[in-house]
C-alpha cells in the first residue's frame, strides 16, 4: 500500500521528475499557461499552489523557497508582486486544468493548465452597488396600515366621551345655534323664491295694443257726418 507517497512516479527516476516540474512550474509563472499531458498537469498543479501560498506570506524566508524551486529571479519576483494582490480573497484553485484531446503518436491525453483570475473582485463590487443607499419616497407598508385604523378606532370614542360630559349649558347654546341656522336658511329659501318668480315676470312678453288704422277711422267720419245731416232738419 502506498500510504503517504503523494504524487505520481510518471515512470521518472526521483531527480528527473523535480527537475522537470522545476521546469514545467517556471513556465506556467511565466507564460501564465502551458499545454502537456494530462497526468502531468494534474502533478503540476500541487507545485504552483505551494509556490503561490509562498507568495502570499511575501516574507524572505518564503522569496527564499520560491528561487530554491524556481530557476528564474524575474519569475520569482514577478510572483511575489502579482500574487498577493490577484489571489487575496481565495485560499486555493489558483490554477485551471482543461482537457484539450489526445496526443498523436501515442494517444496520451493533453490539456491545458493556466493561472485564474478569481471573481470574488467583481462580486465584492456588484455588493457595494447594491449596499448604496437608494433616495426612494418611503411607501408605507402593510404592517403600518392597521396601526393608522387602530389609532382612527381609538379617538372615536374619546369624541363620544367628550359629547356626553358637555354641560347642560352647552347643550342649550347649541339648539339655540341649531335654531338660528334653520330660520337663516329659511330666509334664504324666501329670499331665492323672490327672485325666482321676479325673474319669471320679467321673463313673460308683453302684450303689444293694436293701434286702429286708416280705413278702422273713416266709417267714424262717416257716421258723424249723417248725424249732422240728421240734426239739421229737426232745427229747421
Amino acid at each position: 500500500m502506498r500510504h503517504r507517497k503523494a504524487g505520481l512516479k510518471l515512470n521518472k527516476t526521483g531527480s528527473h521528475r523535480k527537475a522537470m516540474f522545476r521546469n514545467m512550474v517556471t513556465s506556467l509563472f511565466k507564460h501564465e499557461r502551458i499545454r502537456t499531458t494530462d497526468a502531468k498537469a494534474k502533478e503540476l498543479r500541487r507545485w504552483a499552489d505551494k509556490l503561490i501560498t509562498l507568495a502570499k506570506k511575501g516574507d524572505l524566508h518564503s522569496r527564499r523557497k520560491a528561487l530554491s524551486i524556481i530557476r528564474e529571479k524575474q519569475v520569482v519576483h514577478k510572483l511575489f508582486e502579482e500574487a498577493p494582490e490577484r489571489f487575496a480573497n481565495v485560499n486555493g484553485g489558483y490554477t485551471r486544468v482543461v482537457k484539450v484531446g489526445f496526443r498523436a503518436g501515442d494517444s496520451a491525453q493533453v490539456s491545458i493548465v493556466e493561472l485564474v483570475t478569481p471573481e470574488a473582485s467583481t462580486k465584492k463590487k456588484k455588493g457595494k452597488a447594491k449596499a448604496a443607499p437608494e433616495t426612494t419616497a418611503e411607501v408605507p407598508t402593510k404592517e403600518e396600515k392597521p396601526e393608522a385604523v387602530e389609532a382612527a378606532v381609538d379617538q372615536e370614542p374619546i369624541a363620544e366621551e367628550d359629547k356626553v360630559d358637555a354641560s347642560p349649558e352647552e347643550a342649550e347654546a347649541s339648539d339655540e345655534e341649531t335654531v338660528e341656522a334653520a330660520a337663516e336658511e329659511g330666509e334664504t329659501t324666501e329670499a331665492a323664491a323672490e327672485e325666482s318668480a321676479s325673474a319669471e315676470a320679467e321673463a313673460e312678453p308683453e302684450v303689444a295694443v293694436e293701434e286702429p288704422t286708416a280705413e278702422e277711422e273713416q266709417p267714424d267720419d262717416a257716421s258723424a257726418d249723417d248725424a249732422k245731416e240728421e240734426g239739421e232738419p229737426g232745427k229747421e
